[in-house]
């Protein structure tokens, strides 16, 4: 944000999970938004999950590489209109790798295959829950554009406190892996109206690259 006091700075939030404010130039923002409205696209576009006990998450969600949905990964959008998920770019693997490096000053030692993106659109939310449906330990990467939200990071036992809550801004970068891989993480709170005015976005987009070990 502009004018203010302190820059941010790169904060280490939990043992292998790491805040790196402002990864994402505004240009760089631009070209990843453009590519993610290509992605939600239709088909195997932008849809809304639904979970086994027959809720809905309040924010939507694309898959590239393998499709995820509750509680597993597939090929195809089965929970939706049934197409072959759309391919993972060897540029966002690229650009997941840097991050990696970037944050936890150790290169990613294997290939990110998976890109889950979320649009947070309103009142949209998401409740704590793990990463946990992959076959690999690699760290999460996590690229935040649009609005603002808090991003609360928790503990690898229990979707309760202890807690630290993180405020994410557009171009702002999340990596989390080691001790910290299976940690409990959620949004509970998106501040609409935030989103960098260059930028062309009303809500939020979290693009999430993991490694399938599939």
């Amino acid at each position: 944000m502009d004018g203010e006091l302190f820059p941010r700075a790169l904060a280490q939030v939990a043992a292998g999970a790491v805040h790196l404010p402002d990864w994402l130039d505004a240009e760089r923002q631009r070209e990843l938004l453009e590519a993610c409205r290509e992605w939600a696209r239709p088909p195997a576009g932008l849809r809304t999950v639904r979970t086994p006990g027959g809720g809905t998450m309040t924010a939507r969600q694309v898959c590239l590489g393998w499709h995820w949905y509750p509680y597993a990964y597939a090929r195809t959008v089965a929970d939706g209109d049934g197409t072959p998920v759309k391919p993972f770019p060897e540029w966002l693997g690229d650009l997941g790798r840097r991050a990696v490096q970037d944050a936890l000053g150790a290169p990613a030692t294997a290939a990110y295959d998976i890109a889950l993106i979320n649009f947070y659109d309103g009142d949209a939310r998401m409740g704590m829950h793990r990463d946990s449906d992959e076959k690999s330990d690699a760290p999460v990467v996590s690229l935040s554009l649009g609005d603002t939200c808090v991003f609360r990071f928790g503990n690898t036992e229990t979707r309760t406190r202890p807690y630290t809550d993180v405020e994410l801004r557009s171009g702002d970068l999340f990596v989390f892996g080691g001790p910290s891989r299976l940690a409990y993480h959620g949004v509970p709170r998106v501040h609409g109206g935030t989103a960098p005015p260059g930028l062309g976005l009303t809500g939020r987009l979290n693009i999430t690259l993991r490694v399938s070990g599939l």
